[in-house]
């Protein structure tokens, strides 16, 4: 079953679901997850300490706009806005491998506009 979540960033407010794999879950079980923006590109990333976990089923090297992602080299989690410095042309990727863990139901764009640091806080809806 997937989780309704709003992902706040600044005064930004988006929201989305986690879907059903257990990376998802785990993440599900964590929230609220707050961190801080590191950008790569249009990619926010941020460390979550409390979710561990291996590539699973889900695991992917292309992205779409509004993917969200784990991140098990840097145990992060990912939100995907546009491309990253390791796109290709009509291909957005992760700096490796991500379990693809939910999307964003509402526009992303408006997260071009983060700073790096900017809070990020993701909470169920």
């Amino acid at each position: 079953m997937s989780t309704e979540i709003v992902i706040l960033v600044e005064d930004m407010r988006l929201h989305g679901y986690l879907n059903d794999s257990p990376t998802a879950q785990a993440l599900a079980d964590a929230l609220p997850i707050d961190g801080r923006a590191r950008l790569w590109g249009e990619e926010i990333y941020f460390p979550v300490d409390r979710v561990v976990a291996e590539l699973d089923e889900t695991a992917a090297v292309v992205v779409h706009v509004g993917d969200l992602g784990y991140w098990p080299t840097g145990r992060a989690f990912c939100i995907f806005f546009g491309l990253t410095p390791g796109s290709v042309p009509g291909e957005i990727r992760p700096a490796s491998a991500v379990n693809l863990v939910g999307r964003l139901t509402d526009d992303p764009g408006c997260l071009k506009l983060a700073p790096e640091g900017a809070p990020v806080r993701i909470e169920k809806k």
